[in-house]
């Protein structure tokens, strides 16, 4: 049961995760919890608990740490809620990178980035994994390090692994945690992480904790959850060098493709030689001549008229973190960016809409122009701005759709 297994469960979570935050650094985390998150009374989780004691028990959790790790343990019906609600949608490559690595998240990752450098180029030098892609998962996992959940994973496998409509899986998350406390890597109170169980800087769910965490500055402890990331850091860069990461090669670039370009021939799968692809058009940003190993693939998410991606086999490991194709580009591209790289270079065009990322920007703050909050323009419709524009049509006598329009756009530029 890797981490990937998990992905599912938490990627309307993340992505809400990222995109809070406002200015050069993210919010500070908000002292306690929600009270849908705190343990309440379940005569049905407490009976599970005692059959769970004995299964746990035989799979090599001691009566010491049962005792100590399920003290505390509490149903909380918040993460029955939050698995139940998951959004069903899966955000356009445009919308995610706007997400999870906009500009005022770079120049952060960027100090964060100085800030490890040096540590980041020792854990390079044992796996073979770039210190930038390291980052790049750090980035986009906890906005480096900044938000790394709050939730008790004791009470949130208890409860996930109860409720049963992934049991056996959370059962699994659960045991595993408890083997963390029984290792000594961690204690009870720290032990926290996402409603789903996901920990730490670099967001590994237990079972790939058991994996793949390593105690890389030799205290003793594989230690995911305190201010210093070295261990997490470390713990990326040993699972992907256990996923077979090829040292010295890179995950990919962008690249512009033909206006003709046949999209058929794009895929993860699809491997051709770098010949091939150029023979077929394509080539880097400005006109340079493809470079790199001698075989990829070329993805192509907004079509031919978007940027196209050039990706080696490394890019698969990406995948093997987490298997979303946005996912993936996403981790390269914040890379990428830490490194110095710019923004890129091609442009995804207009939506369903007929609307360009600067139009939904320019419609978000005439919006809040208006006096009606969207929160920090970043040409991302969510919720918000849906309430937001229902509002603003209701205010003026428009029919009420909480759609965005060119008509709409028009009538705020007046």
């Amino acid at each position: 049961m890797f981490r990937r297994d998990v992905l599912a469960c938490l990627g309307a979570a993340a992505l809400a995760g990222c995109s809070g935050a406002q200015g050069s650094a993210p919010r500070a985390a908000v002292a306690g919890l929600p009270a849908d998150l705190r343990p309440v009374r379940n005569a049905g989780f407490d009976a599970w608990l005692v059959g769970f004691r004995a299964r746990a028990r035989a799979k090599g959790v001691s009566e010491a740490t049962l005792n100590s790790g399920l003290s505390g343990a509490g149903f909380l019906p918040g993460v029955v809620t939050r698995d139940r609600n998951q959004t069903e949608f899966k955000r356009s490559l445009e919308d995610y990178l706007a997400i999870v690595a906009r500009e005022e998240k770079v120049a952060f990752g960027r100090q964060r980035y100085g800030q490890y450098r040096s540590t980041l180029n020792a854990i390079e030098a044992r796996y073979g994994v770039p210190s930038y892609i390291m980052a790049g998962i750090w980035g986009v996992e906890s906005y480096f390090g900044t938000r790394r959940g709050e939730i008790p994973v004791i009470s949130a496998t208890a409860t996930l692994a109860y409720d049963g409509r992934r049991g056996a899986f959370f059962e699994a998350q659960l045991v595993s945690a408890l083997k963390i406390l029984q290792n000594g890597d961690t204690t009870l109170p720290n032990l926290k992480g996402s409603w789903a169980g996901a920990m730490g800087h670099t967001q590994f769910i237990p079972t790939t904790f058991d994996l793949f965490a390593v105690d890389f500055n030799g205290d003793g402890r594989r230690d995911m959850w305190s201010e210093d990331p070295t261990d997490s850091l470390a713990s990326v860069a040993n699972h992907f060098a256990k996923s077979g990461w090829r040292r010295g090669e890179p995950w990919g670039y962008e690249v512009a493709l033909p206006s003709n370009f046949n999209t058929s021939t794009a895929g993860r799968g699809k491997y051709r030689s770098l010949s091939s692809w150029s023979g077929l058009g394509v080539r880097k940003p400005g006109g340079g001549a493809l470079t790199g190993p001698s075989t990829a693939a070329l993805l192509a998410p907004a079509g031919a008229g978007g940027p196209g991606f050039l990706v080696f086999r490394n890019f698969g490991v990406f995948l093997r973190y987490n298997q979303s194709e946005n996912y993936a580009i996403g981790v390269g591209y914040m890379s990428d960016r830490l490194r110095g790289a710019g923004p890129l270079k091609g442009t995804f065009g207009p939506d369903r809409y007929g609307l360009t990322q600067a139009d939904r920007k320019e419609l978000q703050t005439r919006l809040n122009q208006a006096g009606f909050d969207v929160g920090t323009p970043d040409g991302v419709f969510g919720a918000k701005t849906e309430a937001a524009i229902s509002a603003y049509q209701a205010a003026n006598g428009l029919a009420v759709t909480g759609v965005a329009s060119q008509a709409l756009l028009s009538a705020l530029r007046r």
